[in-house]
């Protein structure tokens, strides 16, 4: 060759033989997010599966609040943490072959009536039960006064007019109630169609304490944070390798003439 000498610039390589893109930092927090997601994702689920049971709900005797054919997510309890007010899956061979869906309106010791003014009494109060479809009234007929007994719940459906429930069973022995222990559940939420959390009805407050919601809300935010963290440490690899690509400036080989 003669005398001169051309100098090559070797081009970068950026063929799919790269070592990792980014950061040593970014490529260590992008693991780190995944990982943590991945254990928030799991945790959530593996917690909701333990708190929670799923029910189809068959028949409409909780309309308006609770539709045939929908499903709900119930609250795993004891029936001892059952408060008036709240709407309970439970298991009674006299009613049903099957879980039945019904909303606790009297506990044990109090007693029960209904219609004063059109309104159900408990323990001498009116309840207000805003839950009742609009011009709905609170019983289809004339409940007697009943004492619940102890270790029993009076329950009732929010469809008033076809709803088998504790008013349709007076004539038994323990007459129209449940016992505690036959609770499975406490319903939180109607899942499908997604209708969201049942509201605590205020009209029962003036005779005792709610019970507080489920930890459903919390459950779902962990698995919320879970997804965003895996899909966000995910995207971090391709995102610094498409900033890296718009950045980088190549030279090009110089030629020989």
């Amino acid at each position: 060759m003669s005398g001169e000498s051309a100098t090559r610039t070797a081009p970068r390589s950026t063929g799919a033989g790269e070592g990792p893109v980014g950061s040593r930092t970014g490529q260590r927090l992008s693991g780190l997010a995944v990982a943590l997601g991945l254990v928030l994702f799991l945790g959530g689920f593996g917690w909701g599966a333990v708190v929670y049971r799923p029910y189809t709900v068959p028949t409409s005797s909780m309309t308006p609040t609770i539709d045939a054919g929908d499903r709900v997510l119930a609250q795993r309890v004891d029936g001892d943490e059952v408060r008036r007010g709240d709407v309970v899956v439970f298991e009674d061979a006299t009613w049903a072959n099957a879980p039945v869906v019904k909303r606790v309106v009297a506990v044990g010791g109090d007693t029960v009536s209904c219609c004063t003014d059109g309104k159900l009494t408990v323990d001498g109060k009116q309840i207000d039960e805003p839950y009742l479809a609009a011009g709905s009234p609170a019983e289809d007929k004339n409940i007697p006064t009943v004492k619940v007994p102890e270790g029993r719940l009076f329950l009732l459906g929010d469809e008033r007019q076809g709803s088998l429930d504790s008013s349709a069973h007076l004539t038994d022995a323990a007459s129209g109630t449940v016992a505690v222990k036959a609770v499975r559940a406490r319903v939180d939420a109607v899942v499908w169609p997604m209708n969201g959390m049942l509201k605590r009805p205020t009209g029962f407050e003036a005779l005792g304490t709610l019970s507080s919601p489920g930890p459903l809300g919390t459950i779902g935010l962990v698995i919320l944070a879970g997804a965003v963290l895996v899909l966000g440490g995910g995207a971090y690899g391709p995102i610094a390798k498409l900033l890296g690509g718009r950045g980088r400036s190549r030279t090009e080989p110089a030629g020989v003439r």
